[in-house]
């Protein structure tokens, strides 16, 4: 992982975002990463969950959630959950609790869940939050660099999807679950380079299987390493049935992504 890389983008990232505060009186907006670095270094981090909040560059606060697992030895693989649409819901970064720590359990993983407030998580607001806490993850907690996967369920899944194909330096892998994410530009298949594994049910009423699966096979046309796996009899609306299925994909890290 370039994390030279990550770190000038999420300088830019800031940039912008101070660049847009509505008060430029306010003492806050100046800010700097150091500032963020070092408040997310004093934070104590015990074993097991951690809700935080932490206050960035553009004097908006992330609130987010922290696992860390019982077994600190060595560095741990590093799991982004990005939750599904909450309408601003400041408390949707905890309905992962259901699936995503119970099927990622085997890796013994650190966990970090943000909440997209009212935005997208393939906004640009959203893209620095989602970097800028890998980079503090990276430095300041015993996270392997070679092994960090971004995954999520429905609307983060689709941000899943995007964070993996424009970060494929700073992502091992990434698992998008029942989202629905057009691979293709004008019609065109684009080259994705990080290593997909794609959860989708069968009965999925929000993302057609048949649509999905169609843009998952156009992306491995044209070049993409996809596996692709459909759960019998699920809807969309079962986040907490994928478990087995998420278990699944944490074995295919290990045996196919991390070997």
């Amino acid at each position: 992982m370039n994390t030279t890389k990550i770190k000038l983008i999420i300088i830019c990232f800031s940039v912008f975002v101070m660049n847009c505060s509505n008060d430029s009186s306010d003492d806050t907006t100046n800010r700097t990463y150091d500032d963020v670095r070092t408040d997310f270094q004093n934070l104590n981090l015990s074993a097991g969950i951690n809700d935080v909040s932490l206050l960035n560059t553009g004097n908006f606060l992330w609130d987010f959630r922290v696992i860390m697992p019982n077994n600190s030895s060595g560095n741990r693989p590093l799991i982004i959950a990005l939750h599904g649409f909450s309408g601003d819901n400041t408390d949707a970064h905890k309905a992962t609790a259901c699936y995503i720590e119970p099927g990622y359990a085997s890796l013994d993983a650190i966990i970090i869940s943000p909440n997209a407030g009212s935005f997208f998580w393939e906004d640009l607001i959203n893209q620095q939050q989602i970097l800028s806490l890998v980079d503090l993850a990276v430095t300041y907690l015993p996270v392997d660099p070679n092994k960090i996967v971004v995954t999520g369920y429905s609307a983060g899944g689709n941000g899943s999807w995007f964070s993996g194909e424009v970060q494929p330096n700073v992502f091992s892998a990434a698992i998008p679950i029942a989202s629905s994410y057009n691979t293709t530009t004008n019609g065109v298949a684009r080259l994705i380079e990080t290593p997909m594994y794609v959860i989708h049910g069968e009965n999925d009423e929000l993302f057609s299987l048949e649509l999905t699966e169609g843009w998952v096979n156009q992306a491995i046309d044209a070049g993409a390493d996809i596996t692709f796996v459909v759960a019998p009899n699920l809807t969309h609306l079962q986040p907490c049935s994928y478990v087995s299925y998420i278990e699944d994909a944490a074995d295919w890290l290990v045996n196919d992504i991390w070997n």
